[in-house]
């Protein structure tokens, strides 16, 4: 798993999973439809990703579908990465 990955992992467990949640999260884990992450929690891990990878993810482009899975938030960082470079 690469580090982007891992870091979406990690502030999804930090900041949405309580200390005594035994849900595994894994980059196919349904973040979204599963009830993990909800329309507010998914601003903040927006927000998150534009600071910590400086990129900007257009309101069009931060739709439930790209953020319901750690795999498609990642698809959706380095697109938009690539295009920035």
């Amino acid at each position: 798993m690469d580090d982007l990955r891992i870091a979406i992992l990690d502030y999804v467990r930090r900041e949405y999973l309580e200390e005594d949640d035994e849900r595994t999260l894994s980059p196919s884990t349904r973040l979204i439809s599963g009830g993990i992450v909800d329309s507010f929690s998914m601003v903040s891990l927006k927000r998150f990703l534009e600071r910590k990878y400086d990129v900007k993810i257009p309101d069009a482009d931060a739709s439930p579908e790209a953020f319901d899975t750690v795999d498609s938030i990642a698809a959706l960082v380095e697109r938009l990465a690539a295009v920035r470079a």
